[in-house]
């Protein structure tokens, strides 16, 4: 076989080794239909005190951000009620004003749903289904819970905050990779494995190393994700898409908040995608763990002023996804090779794929370090290697 036919199929099988990595999935749950173009047609019909709105595919998050700050208090509480899908998924928009519309949103999803799941339109599984998106909206309702983001169309997409966004001056994004979905999105056991438990871990070691540090955490599960097997996750289609979502999310964040990307699996391809995209200098940390890639060859390719660091523990068998690019398959170099030009920290005891944010694992107690800025902290991964803090501390 010659050295170019052993590449393609080299690079073929990043299709069923990479799909893995999350589970196998030949199926995804699906819920109703697109609503969003609905949604949108009925806000850009609407008006305030005789003011258009403001077109939510084409105004800069500053322009919403000025627009919502000229309305009264009954004003902006009206239109979340009467839009809650467009001005909880709308950023410029307060965050606890799209709090409140989410949970709007979500009780009218909810509805929806039982309605689904009791009926006879559906098959049983359909029913099923219904059935399981009801419970998880209702999760999602309980309490507090500050949820930034949702959309129920589709296999749903969700974002949830720990903390107070709106005076954080750290801000960490959990991105998460393959088969993430509404009914993904947290889990009752194992918490640490789905977005949710993830930013929750983070905020609760964050609170616990700096008591009363202004750090806010997002779930970000904003995003189409590859699902089953298939060739969506062996490319950068779906990150591409990503990437844009989670560029307008930070463009909307205020400049004096530093941010750090904690990128899983996939969703640190679409970090890759984004990073030059992003705001130079607010963007202060890129770490990625379990990577099959960032469609780069070299972090110096990501064009980012941020530190880039990755993680993989030894039992991670993203390890032997094989890492190049061809034919538009792959993902480009190993984040964790010398090659990359990565710091690589120790990402001991997280035991697996999912477990990167399990207690008592140095990969957690890393990643907080690096959220809270406190490099001197950080456990490298090869200490044979020069110290992955050079220079930051």
């Amino acid at each position: 076989m010659s050295p170019t036919s052993l590449r393609a199929l080299l690079a073929l099988a990043v299709v069923f080794v990479i799909l893995g990595t999350t589970g196998w999935t030949a199926v995804r749950p699906h819920g109703p239909a697109d609503l969003r173009t609905a949604a949108v047609s009925a806000w850009m019909r609407a008006t305030v005190a005789g003011h258009r709105l403001p077109d939510p595919d084409s105004a800069p998050a500053g322009a919403v951000a000025r627009f919502f700050a000229s309305l009264t208090h009954p004003q902006a509480l009206r239109l979340a009620r009467r839009h809650p899908l467009v001005v909880g998924n709308l950023n410029g928009v307060p965050p606890a004003l799209r709090y409140r519309a989410n949970r709007y949103e979500l009780a009218r999803a909810r509805a929806g749903e039982r309605a689904r799941a009791s009926g006879n339109t559906l098959t049983p599984a359909g029913r099923k289904d219904a059935a399981r998106r009801a419970e998880r909206y209702t999760s999602l309702l309980a309490g507090h819970r500050q949820i930034l983001a949702f959309d129920p169309s589709g296999a749903g997409r969700a974002a949830e905050v720990f903390g107070d966004l709106a005076t954080a001056t750290r801000v960490a994004v959990v991105v998460p990779g393959v088969d993430t979905n509404i009914l993904t999105f947290e889990r009752e056991t194992k918490t640490y494995r789905a977005p949710v438990g993830m930013a929750r871990a983070l905020y609760r070691r964050e609170q616990a190393a700096e008591p009363g540090a202004k750090a806010a955490v997002i779930a970000w599960a904003d995003y189409v994700t590859p699902s089953g097997v298939g060739l969506d996750a062996s490319t950068a289609n779906l990150a591409e898409h990503g990437a844009t979502r989670l560029q307008a999310l930070l463009s909307a964040l205020p400049r004096r908040q530093r941010v750090s990307l904690f990128c899983h699996s996939y969703g640190s391809v679409l970090c890759g995608v984004a990073a030059p995209g992003l705001a130079g200098g607010q963007i202060a940390d890129i770490t990625v763990f379990g990577s099959p890639g960032m469609h780069v060859r070299r972090a110096a390719q990501l064009h980012t002023t941020a530190n880039v660091w990755a993680a993989r523990d030894s039992s991670d068998w993203i390890e032997d996804v094989p890492h190049l690019e061809f034919a538009g398959l792959g993902h480009g170099t190993d984040p964790v090779s010398r090659k990359f030009g990565a710091r690589v920290v120790s990402a001991r005891g997280a035991a697996g794929h999912p477990g990167y944010f399990a207690p008592d694992t140095t990969s957690l107690a890393n990643f907080t370090d690096i959220a809270l800025g406190s490099y001197a902290g950080v456990v490298c991964g090869d200490s044979t290697a020069p110290t992955c803090t050079s220079g930051l501390i």
